[in-house]
């Protein structure tokens, strides 16, 4: 059994702090916990045990090995996920230094440079397609079905999807409140048409449990219990929307998160501006919704050659 470090007790200490200050999810906290973990286990490997030790050589070097490490299939880290271990790492320097700890400061840590990714969406006539594709008849069709509506409705991420309580729901008032990334709390709202569904799917349920989507396959508890361990994952619904995805023969894969992009950028073409979006979605920065550029670029060529004096 490896002998813990000083680094090891201040990973346990700061997220200790993650979980209780600042409240992070669970998932946070589990990521978190991994990108710091196997840090500490490369730098006992290299003979590093004391934190104020780490410069900006050694972490240059712990770069290159997340760069070069491979996994039993012989595949490299994708660079967005090398970025979330120094996200990590930077976020501990930060609190250390906070803490008085003499060690690097975090700034001196360049993040990598992200690929650049094409974003997949999709647009109303294939949203439509997407939708119509669950079928009623079925035991799990009327589930789907209001789970794709609420996705597309409300944008809603996958997460956020799966936690949802039937006691947090208002289909009256056609909204309700989310926690979403970073703890934050928003308002989405649900169009008639996802309301009228979610609502034909929960009468439907004749259990108590408080997930508001829940598994048909596998070990049922008893009737009595909150039904926790029904649930949906993240997994199931992503499954689920691949599945019609591929019914529905689309042009591209998309998932629960391009459904998510599907509705920016409608609510965009119809007149939205990015900063109601970037509410609607419980981006943190405006910066993170101007991803959807693709969709008000037209939209300014159009007011530029209506509204520009050409001379």
């Amino acid at each position: 059994m490896a002998i813990p470090t000083q680094i090891d007790a201040c990973i346990i200490t700061f997220l200790e702090h993650m979980e209780v200050e600042r409240n992070v999810s669970k998932l946070t906290l589990r990521n978190y916990g991994q990108y710091l973990r196997r840090f500490s286990a490369w730098l006992k490997e290299t003979g590093v045990s004391d934190v104020t030790k780490i410069n900006q050589e050694i972490v240059r070097e712990y770069r290159v090995y997340l760069a070069r490490v491979e996994d039993a299939h012989g595949k490299t880290l994708a660079k967005k996920t090398q970025g979330y271990y120094t996200i990590a790492l930077r976020s501990m320097l930060k609190w250390l230094i906070k803490n008085d700890m003499p060690v690097l400061h975090p700034e001196k840590i360049d993040l990598p440079k992200a690929e650049s990714q094409h974003m997949k969406f999709l647009n109303i006539e294939k949203i439509e397609k997407l939708l119509a594709q669950p079928l009623l008849s079925a035991k799990t069709g009327l589930r789907d079905k209001a789970i794709l509506e609420v996705l597309f409705s409300t944008g809603l991420r996958v997460s956020e999807l799966v936690s949802l309580n039937r006691d947090q729901i208002d289909i009256k008032a056609r909204e309700f409140g989310v926690i979403g990334k970073g703890r934050r709390p928003r308002v989405v709202f649900l169009s008639d048409r996802a309301a009228e569904w979610l609502d034909r799917w929960l009468v439907t349920r004749e259990d108590k449990w408080r997930p508001v989507f829940i598994r048909f396959a596998g070990k049922k508890p008893e009737l009595l219990t909150d039904g926790e361990e029904m649930r949906l994952t993240t997994r199931s619904v992503q499954r689920i929307v691949d599945k019609y995805c591929r019914k529905a023969h689309l042009p591209v894969k998309i998932s629960p998160h391009g459904i998510r992009h599907s509705f920016a950028t409608d609510l965009l073409s119809n007149g939205a501006g990015l900063r109601d979006v970037q509410e609607m979605l419980g981006h943190k920065n405006i910066s993170t919704t101007q991803i959807y550029t693709h969709v008000t670029r037209p939209q300014l060529k159009k007011i530029h050659k209506e509204r520009h004096t050409d001379i």
